[in-house]
């Protein structure tokens, strides 16, 4: 700053022109003190002070002074230390509150100034995005589930990549998730048992459009047979539960669980990080335990409606049947099925008539037992084993290399008769066709 130049605000400019006013006796100092929003005997000593030291009295004393509430150079030194060293990585809102912890109370804005300035964090460029009409929650927990899978380096560098499978509440923004090593339907179906049985039906489930929760092929002649449409398993059995399933055209329409994956992508990766989980089990029980609760209390918000939209199970709703993998076969004439290249047989003392060449579905549930459903009744099926391989015919091939390789067929050779057979005689010949012709 220049001598004789002063830097002043706009707040500090029109405070200025009042006391200006003042003293060119143009306004009175009640309708200063109306302008400014001061009292009278705060306009007073605003005008003694301007008298006394020119247009620099206008100006606030503590300009230029250090704040008494600055933290000290040696408090900044030991968070930034903290942050080196066991918090790497964090952002300034979670490391904020694992600092408090330690006992180090520092505001999330000041830790992001004092991060910035380290080299520690780098600020969010302002980016002009696409309109999205913003949609408001849904009035009461259970009318609006979302449900999604990310897949991620949840365990960092110290186990495989998983998948996290996880539902939330529009109306609350409470969720549940599992981890797991592939993004399947019998997954999803476990996935949503989970959230059945803890909180009940909801009333609508919405998911994009992938294979597991849409199909496009085309409508089987068997299910037109049935007057039903082609469906997925995960679709079939939100059907059966009478929960009606809504499909997202982008991303942005499941906003709410995208933005929850991206905060768990911080916050739990790093939480799991320093709990030393190191496995797909232990993730899951510090998942369920540990962080969900703590989600609750800090980030689930109060419907505007008390009630809860969930509907309870009732008997018709039998879960090991509803989620299951669904598939129609036939039955082999000795009362076998296959699923996946294994033959399942059908107990002796179940058989019934009409069963063998029937067209059956083939039921496989969640615990990994095998169902066979005909004529609405249920019968258990116990995998047959495997016909023994054959060895080769000379036995000097082992079963397992004789399957293996085809042996070539021996070429029939063509049959010539001898010389001195009857039918090279004329004289045969010709009494054959003259028998012949008698009979006609």
């Amino acid at each position: 700053m220049r001598e004789g130049l002063l830097e002043m605000s706009q707040k500090e400019r029109d405070r200025l022109k009042v006391v200006q006013g003042l003293e060119q006796r143009h306004l009175k100092q009640v309708e200063a003190a109306k302008r400014l929003g001061l009292s009278t005997r705060q306009i007073q000593r605003l005008l003694q002070r301007v008298k006394r030291e020119g247009d620099r009295g206008i100006i606030h004393r503590l300009r230029g002074r250090p704040s008494n509430r600055k933290i000290s150079t040696a408090r900044r030194e030991r968070i930034l230390a903290e942050l080196r060293s066991r918090y790497q990585g964090f952002g300034p809102t979670l490391a904020s509150e694992h600092l408090a912890r330690q006992k180090l109370l520092v505001s999330r804005e000041t830790l992001r100034k004092f991060m910035i300035q380290a080299g520690l964090w780098k600020p969010r460029r302002q980016r002009v995005e696409a309109i999205h009409v913003w949609r408001e929650r849904r009035a009461a927990f259970g009318e609006l589930v979302m449900m999604d899978t990310s897949p991620y380096r949840w365990l960092e560098q110290r186990g495989p990549v998983l998948q996290l499978i996880a539902m939330i509440d529009d109306a609350t923004s409470r969720f549940w998730g599992r981890f797991t090593e592939h993004d399947s339907t019998e997954e999803n179906l476990r996935t949503l048992g989970d959230w059945l049985r803890r909180y009940g039906r909801p009333v609508e489930t919405y998911t994009d459009k992938n294979s597991i929760f849409h199909t496009t092929r085309s409508v089987q002649w068997a299910e037109q047979l049935e007057g039903k449409p082609a469906r997925t398993q995960f679709e079939r059995a939100v059907h059966e539960l009478g929960i009606r399933p809504i499909l997202a055209r982008s991303p942005q329409a499941k906003g709410r669980i995208e933005r929850l994956f991206g905060t768990l992508q911080d916050r739990l990766v790093k939480e799991m990080r320093l709990a030393g989980v190191n496995t797909i089990d232990q993730a899951n029980r510090f998942l369920q335990e540990v962080f969900l609760p703590s989600w609750e209390q800090r980030f689930t918000v109060a419907a505007r409606n008390s009630r809860d939209a969930h509907r309870p199970l009732r008997r018709e709703h039998c879960l090991e049947e509803i989620l299951s993998v669904r598939e129609p076969r036939s039955v082999a004439n000795d009362y076998t099925v296959r699923w996946q290249g294994q033959r399942w047989a059908v107990a002796r003392q179940h058989v019934q008539p009409g069963l063998r060449g029937a067209r059956v579905e083939l039921e496989r549930r969640l615990d990994g037992g095998m169902w066979l459903r005909f004529r609405n009744h249920y019968l258990a099926l116990h995998p047959c084993p495997e016909p023994p391989l054959a060895a080769s015919p000379s036995g000097l091939r082992p079963p397992e290399l004789a399957a293996k390789i085809k042996l070539k067929p021996i070429p029939k050779s063509k049959h010539i008769p001898a010389p001195n057979h009857p039918w090279r005689n004329a004289t045969f010949l010709f009494c054959k066709k003259n028998d012949i012709s008698t009979l006609r």
